[in-house]
């Protein structure tokens, strides 16, 4: 596939995704994902950030406790809305490796075609100290039945592929990375697209996973040193001498040749004459 037919396809998943954040269940839970988030990144302030995203930007809901230095990716550069903009493949960004502090991916993976790449470029671009949010639609909430069974299947978000945070922390593991913490939001929009206040809290409260999306916190794993464990034993090793074991020497734990037990009389011994018989005999 030539890069004009992906910027093309790329341009068409943006215009879909679009129509959908700008409807009133978008910007509902777009306002959830945000309450959410923003307790995370407050720490976050003073540090660079990369966002990759599919027709909304979530970091534009956080200016007050998002990264201070934040770049949104583009296919292309007629989708670009600010200078500060990655045009580039998904599947190989124009970064050194580990130099952001914040990576997140914002319903990136459900309608990238090189998901797995996507997932390894971004994995490949955090530091070890820095942090990796997937936000995603749970394919095992109730909006899934809507947007997965219903008519809704053949437009955004229904016609994307819904991956589990199980399935996720699978191929996070292949990237030397690990899920920190699962958090679901968006238990479903009021009248008018309004997010129903009482029944996110409740939602969020006990993290129950029946809301619209999730979002997974996953950081690098750490990678401890090995540890040799040393053995105390009751007997000290023998010393060996500085030529090791000599001729007249016996090896640690073996019995000498010429040990022998009182009583012991060998075979060959036993017919042998002493010096005094010997001269008797000569007599």
């Amino acid at each position: 596939m030539s890069t004009s037919q992906a910027q093309a396809e790329w341009g068409e998943r943006l215009a879909l995704s679009r129509c959908y954040w700008a409807s009133g269940r978008g910007r509902a839970l777009i306002t959830a994902q945000a309450a959410c988030l923003g307790p995370v990144l407050e720490a976050r302030r003073d540090r660079h950030g990369l966002e990759l995203s599919m027709g909304a930007s979530l970091l534009a809901h956080l200016s007050a406790a998002g990264p201070t230095h934040a770049v949104q990716w583009a296919p292309a550069l007629a989708e670009a809305k600010s200078e500060a903009t990655l045009v580039c493949p998904p599947r190989a960004l124009a970064l050194p490796d580990e130099c952001l502090d914040l990576t997140l991916l914002h319903h990136f993976l459900e309608h990238c075609p090189d998901a797995h790449q996507a997932l390894a470029e971004a994995a490949r671009v955090t530091r070890d100290s820095g942090l990796m949010v997937i936000c995603g639609f749970q394919p095992l909430g109730l909006a899934a039945l809507a947007y997965r069974l219903g008519k809704k299947r053949r437009h955004y978000p229904g016609n994307g592929r819904w991956y589990t945070p199980g399935r996720l922390r699978d191929w996070l593991a292949f990237v030397d990375f690990e899920i920190e913490g699962v958090d679901y939001c968006g238990f479903g929009p009021g009248r008018g697209g309004v997010c129903h206040e009482r029944r996110e809290t409740l939602g969020r409260r006990h993290n129950v996973p029946l809301g619209t999306s999730y979002m997974i916190r996953a950081r690098r794993r750490r990678r401890q040193a090995p540890v040799q464990r040393l053995r105390f034993g009751l007997q000290p090793p023998a010393a060996a001498g500085p030529l090791g074991i000599t001729r007249g020497q016996t090896a640690p734990g073996q019995r000498s040749l010429r040990a022998r037990r009182p009583g012991e009389v060998r075979a060959a011994d036993a017919g042998a004459k002493t010096p005094s018989q010997h001269e008797e005999h000569k007599r």
